[in-house]
């Protein structure tokens, strides 16, 4: 066996039942991979939800008690047994060949360190008319095809492979220690980027980094997102995740020559943040005043890491 496939969720049972019945519908037979639930810190109901889930999937699931998506990923890592990790979102179905797509481009020569795929979108509501289409990536919606290193011309330029599709060698990422937990989810708070900054990091190191577009997940995304207040905050903790991933990687040159642009949008657009949060009105400056602050505020010292995840126990405590 080569392959565990790593479930990380958090109080989302529904999801998960979903994305386990594609996986028992494979053209790999069960016995050639593993799959591996980890629990992120989930309360209520949910924690006898996903035990019953496990067992019925034959899986192994692992439970966390701090909250934290690059947590749960390492967690996911340093339980596993084989080779390499396929990480797929709780929300992600995969196509029926996407195990032996995945075995096949692991058997190339050189073979990936990182593996990333096609993530097609499932609507669970329309996409508004009003969203930009510069945008749809902030979905985990990777559409573009072809295969091919990271970066090669072929390749659209600002293509980075997501969590929601992703292979990772297993001994490669605990030697270049694992995702970062200054980037990555806290609860629901928005902060990103810990699979981008960890893919970069080990192509930077001359690890092969490729993307190949026949290996296809299918993303259900959810109604809840396609709100102007959803945008709006993804795009304001997005602008942290830049500044965050940029130091990670040991760029900070790059914030500071990028800093008096953004605080220029930032003065331009101003007045924008006098609209309702509901209003679709003027979404464009909307969404890059957004961004502009949580770049602004990350670039001068604001710690976005331990913010995100005292905002995630804040709405944790609540809820319990």
């Amino acid at each position: 066996m080569e392959l565990t496939v790593c479930i990380c969720t958090r109080n989302r049972p529904r999801y998960v039942r979903d994305c386990l019945a594609g996986l028992a519908r494979q053209t790999i037979p069960p016995d050639q991979f593993a799959i591996l639930i980890v629990d992120s810190c989930s309360t209520g109901d949910t924690q006898a939800e996903l035990r019953r889930l496990a067992t019925d999937a034959h899986a192994t699931l692992l439970r966390l008690e701090q909250s934290g998506v690059s947590r749960a990923r390492n967690a996911g890592a340093e339980a596993c047994r084989t080779a390499c990790v396929a990480y797929i979102d709780d929300d992600a179905i995969p196509a029926p060949d996407w195990i032996e797509r995945i075995l096949a481009a692991l058997s190339e020569t050189p073979p990936p360190v990182i593996l990333g795929g096609r993530v097609l979108p499932i609507w669970e509501a329309p996409l508004p008319p009003w969203w930009p289409r510069s945008l749809r990536g902030i979905l985990s919606i990777i559409e573009a095809e072809g295969h091919g290193a990271y970066g090669d011309p072929a390749l659209p330029a600002n293509l980075a492979p997501y969590t929601v599709n992703m292979v990772v060698n297993v001994a490669c990422l605990r030697s270049a220690g694992g995702f970062a937990n200054a980037v990555g989810r806290f609860g629901d708070t928005l902060l990103s980027d810990e699979d981008v900054q960890l893919a970069w990091r080990l192509r930077d190191a001359g690890h092969i980094v490729r993307y190949d577009s026949r290996i296809v997940v299918h993303h259900q995304i959810q109604a809840a997102r396609l709100t102007p207040a959803w945008l709006l905050s993804r795009m304001y903790w997005q602008g942290a995740s830049t500044v965050l991933t940029r130091r990670l990687l040991h760029r900070p040159g790059e914030v500071w020559r990028e800093l008096p642009r953004r605080l220029a949008v930032a003065l331009l657009c101003a007045p924008t943040a006098l609209l309702p949060t509901k209003s679709t009105r003027l979404i464009g400056p909307r969404w890059r005043l957004a961004y502009a602050c949580g770049f602004i505020r990350a670039a001068f010292g604001w710690h976005a890491a331990a913010a995100a995840e005292r905002s995630a126990a804040a709405t944790a405590t609540a809820a319990a």
